[in-house]
């Protein structure tokens, strides 16, 4: 089959939105799958299962230049919008273009890997923004490296995550995904193919990193590495007091590398025997087992547990992995006897969740709607947010993950299009609804009421908060979650994308 587009394709100019139908020609089936039909409809969802829309062509390029070739096309069209699309993990619609082109980035140079010697020991990968997180990882792994700060769920793709920040329990040390990439190729508006870094077209490059997918695609992309761990402690720790809880939490990020812990996160739980939203979840291994008669009489409708991590290499002595281990534990406060070990790879720590997505996908619950809500939000609002939040509108549990733990400010990169509280302590707080089965299992109708319900308690307390991977109605909305950053992200939109031809999803910017 051909790379990508014609030459007639390329003489087209305004007008008709039929004529862009040759483009479809272009679709290479085996990178995208054999039915094209069902390819087409893919296209019109993502992962949240709440918006559908229909767009004119799902394309599959197998080259940049292709891709930019498509982009100028739109460019020079009166009405085409493009989205970029990696793995259609959206839950709001970002990825969607009504009557507009959306590409299928996974296509686009896949598997083109390399290894990049920088100045003194500093290696980098070069990837395609297509390309997932896992494959990523596998990758660097053969290499005895590793990216330094990793998401949760790793089949994410690279252009997706750096589009809006990619937060995980690394965040608190290395920063999020934004903050530990040197260099990208981006695809304009205009249809330009930009090299961008610090220091090459710096506009460019801190306004894609956070920007939405609203300056440019994200076709390549430079990860920092550093020499990769063999094996993981993984750590739960339960607690029954919120204050002990983000007390031990604040400690550990604040403390210096070598005194802590590698990994950071924090989950709550509703205090009750149920499998999938109570304490019965927590251990690590089906071999160990909760003693519910710990928990202590004053513990409230939840209960929350640090999920940490040490990292080791397979020459390490096992002995002094459990010095330091029994060292950074002894000044927490978690429930005593409430404590969970298991040491597994490396890899399959990061892939952790994957076993959960397969879970989810035999139970069926990955198909349904998942209305999720990711907020965050500064240290002194977290106490009155968890009494509000957690202990009151979340009580009963949400079939999925409630996420919560502190980050540091400072570790992201103020120059990127990322909006953030103004504390230097902020809360990351993930309603994660996987659909998985809850008492009185609410319609999708009430828990995207609930989520507004939610944002209601932050606004009417005034808390330092921001939304993350959320996707407002309206341009003014957007204005106020930009605040005083408005004026640079729209200016910067004139500049890459004119015509306000990329993602349409967003609801930002109306295709001029």
């Amino acid at each position: 089959m051909k790379s990508f587009l014609s030459t007639k394709t390329m003489a087209i100019r305004g007008g008709t939105l039929i004529l862009m139908l040759c483009l479809i020609v272009a679709v290479n089936a085996q990178d995208i799958g054999t039915d094209n039909s069902t390819n087409y409809d893919a296209a019109a969802k993502d992962f949240g299962g709440i918006i559908s829309v229909k767009p004119l062509a799902f394309l599959a390029p197998l080259k940049s230049d292709d891709l930019a070739r498509i982009v100028r096309s739109a460019y020079d069209s009166d009405n085409l919008t493009v989205a970029a699309r990696g793995n259609g993990h959206s839950t709001n619609g970002q990825a969607m273009a009504k009557g507009g082109l959306v590409i299928a980035m996974r296509s686009v140079e896949s598997g083109h890997f390399r290894l990049v010697k920088a100045n003194g020991s500093a290696y980098y990968a070069d990837v395609p923004g297509g390309a997932l997180w896992e494959d990523v990882l596998d990758w660097c792994l053969g290499q005895g490296l590793s990216p330094r700060s990793m998401t949760d769920y790793l089949a994410l793709t690279v252009g997706g995550t750096l589009s809006n920040a990619g937060v995980g329990g690394h965040t608190f040390r290395y920063g999020p995904h934004t903050s530990n990439v040197v260099g990208l190729e981006v695809i304009t508006g205009k249809g330009e193919q930009v090299v961008c870094s610090e220091k090459e077209n710096m506009e460019l490059f801190f306004g894609a990193l956070s920007g939405l997918g609203q300056f440019g695609i994200i076709t390549r992309a430079r990860i920092l590495l550093q020499p990769a761990p063999e094996y993981v402690r993984w750590i739960r720790l339960v607690y029954a007091e919120f204050d002990e809880f983000t007390q031990d939490a604040e400690s550990l990020i604040t403390a210096p590398e070598g005194q802590s812990f590698n990994y950071i996160e924090g989950t709550a739980v509703v205090n009750s025997d149920d499998p999938i939203n109570g304490w019965p979840s927590v251990p690590l291994h089906p071999n160990q087992t909760f003693n519910s008669t710990l928990i202590p009489k004053s513990a409230g409708p939840m209960l929350y547990f640090l999920e940490v991590a040490l990292h080791y290499k397979n020459n390490d002595s096992r002995t002094a992995i459990d010095a330091t281990v029994d060292v950074l534990l002894r000044r927490l406060r978690y429930v005593d006897g409430l404590e969970f070990q298991a040491d597994v790879s490396y890899r399959d720590f990061l892939l952790r969740v994957k076993q959960e997505e397969q879970e989810a996908r035999v139970q069926g619950a990955w198909y349904k709607p998942h209305p999720w809500l990711n907020i965050f939000l500064s240290r002194t609002d977290i106490a009155k947010f968890d009494q509000a939040v957690f202990k009151t509108v979340l009580k009963d549990g949400i079939g999925g993950r409630l996420l919560v733990y502190p980050v540091l400010r400072h570790k992201f990169d103020d120059r990127t299009s990322l909006v953030l509280p103004e504390a230097e302590i902020f809360y990351i707080v993930s309603i994660l609804r996987l659909g998985l089965p809850i008492p009185n299992e609410p319609s999708v109708e009430s828990m995207i009421a609930q989520n507004k319900e939610i944002i209601k308690v932050c606004e009417d307390n005034a808390f330092d908060y921001k939304l993350y991977l959320w996707n407002y109605e309206t341009q003014e909305e957007w204005k106020t979650h930009f605040g005083k950053k408005w004026g640079i992200f729209a200016g910067r939109k004139m500049i890459f994308d004119p015509k306000a031809i990329l993602s349409p999803g967003q609801n930002i910017f109306t295709r001029v």
